[in-house]
């Protein structure tokens, strides 16, 4: 699920996708260690989010890209 409150990740480098996911781990810690179960699920969709991204971009970069494979369907 992504957050809804974060833009568009277009413009943001591989690395800063990476900067980013491991600063908000960072926060989870802190936020887990508070007990702030609300902020802890918060944090973790922000996460989800950021990591889709760069999973996203990897695959790019390396042209593994599926979208060629989106309609088909495996019947084995």
């Amino acid at each position: 699920m992504e957050h809804p409150f974060i833009g568009k990740l277009d413009d943001i480098s591989t690395q800063e996708l990476s900067e980013k996911t491991n600063e908000l781990y960072q926060k989870l810690r802190i936020a887990m260690s508070s007990g702030n179960g609300h902020l802890c699920n918060q944090i973790k969709m922000a996460i989800s989010t950021y990591e889709a991204k760069y999973q996203e971009r990897i695959r790019q970069e390396n042209g593994n890209d599926d979208s060629d494979y989106q309609n088909n369907v495996d019947i084995s």
